[in-house]
């Protein structure tokens, strides 16, 4: 069933569009790529509404009254869940919900990752119950992305990699997650949620396929990145990331950090170093200079910088395969 396209609005406005058929749920997601999964499933039916303003930080947004609001009032609030966005749930701790949080994160079916694992990608585990306590016990500690030092996850919220999205695996068992929860909410419209979610799924199929091929002339060339947020790309796709400007993206690294990066850059022969959407790439020109390692296009892992929308998530995952490969071997 075809998708009818999301337009990046003031949150007000989303809410204007918001479903009027009767029986559809009102859904609040977090950010873009969770909004992109669930208007693929939801259709034509209705519009989820999405709190991450476009260009925003994903880790410290912070909540007009009217968004906390619908998320109060929502039938469903569709989240990844507190490791990547804090913010959100103190809101749901301080307004409550009228209807059912749903985090993407911590559901069976999740193959979720550790940040600092040895090998660089293989730390992964299953989501579910395993996971939720690790979020809960940082959400009991009062753990913040800003502020929070301890722990292994430099966003300060458990040592769960939150970034589950890229790697396809997840994106399709979130379709399925997706659709069971509409479907629950709205009976009369089941079969269409289901529908839906499967014409997704062969999307990113086609996604991934897609990136492999344009991944392929990349090889074994070792790349570094900003911040440590491409754990499951890596992983899944074979991509060699030898390290990061920053393990967190709160702050900018300190003069002593990017001499520890040059040296890594001249030690890896590094290709490419990448800087990320919100951040500046200019302080890459002195690190990268004489080591023969180029500065490639910012990345965007939460996809804040593209059109929001249904086919976000393909274009979120194919730019970012096209980016690494373009600057790895330019034409």
């Amino acid at each position: 069933m075809p998708c009818r396209l999301f337009l990046a609005a003031p949150f007000a406005l989303m809410l204007a569009v918001a479903p009027a058929a009767a029986g559809v749920p009102d859904v609040v997601t977090d950010m873009p790529v969770v909004q992109s999964l669930v208007a693929q499933v939801m259709g034509d039916l209705g519009n989820p509404a999405v709190l991450l303003e476009q260009g925003m930080d994903v880790h410290s947004f912070q909540l007009k009254p009217s968004q906390a609001r619908a998320v109060a009032t929502a039938d469903l609030l569709i989240w990844v869940g507190p490791e990547l966005t804090p913010w959100l749930q103190r809101t749901v701790a301080g307004v409550g919900l009228a209807g059912r949080s749903v985090e993407l994160l911590h559901s069976p079916g999740t193959e979720t990752r550790v940040y600092g694992a040895a090998d660089g990608h293989a730390a992964h585990g299953e989501g579910g119950a395993g996971a939720e306590v690790a979020g809960d016990a940082a959400g009991d500690a009062g753990g913040d992305a800003a502020g929070d030092e301890g722990g292994g996850d430099p966003h300060g919220h458990s040592d769960i990699d939150p970034h589950a999205w890229l790697d396809p695996a997840n994106a399709r068992a979130w379709l399925d997650l997706i659709a069971a929860e509409l479907g629950a909410a709205d009976p009369d419209n089941a079969a269409t949620y289901a529908a839906n979610a499967a014409a997704a799924k062969s999307g990113v199929d086609r996604v991934e396929a897609l990136v492999r091929d344009v991944l392929a002339p990349v090889g074994a060339t070792p790349i570094l990145v900003h911040h440590d947020a491409y754990g499951y790309f890596a992983a899944h796709f074979g991509v060699i990331i030898a390290g990061e400007i920053e393990l967190g993206d709160a702050s900018a690294p300190s003069a002593r950090k990017l001499d520890e990066v040059r040296k890594l850059l001249i030690a890896n022969a590094a290709a490419c170093i990448f800087p990320e959407a919100q951040q500046d790439p200019g302080l890459l020109d002195a690190v990268t200079r004489g080591t023969g390692t180029m500065v490639g296009a910012a990345l965007d892992p939460e996809g804040t910088s593209l059109p929001y929308g249904p086919g976000l998530y393909g274009d979120l995952m194919t730019r970012l395969a096209r980016s690494i490969a373009d600057c790895v071997n330019p034409a």
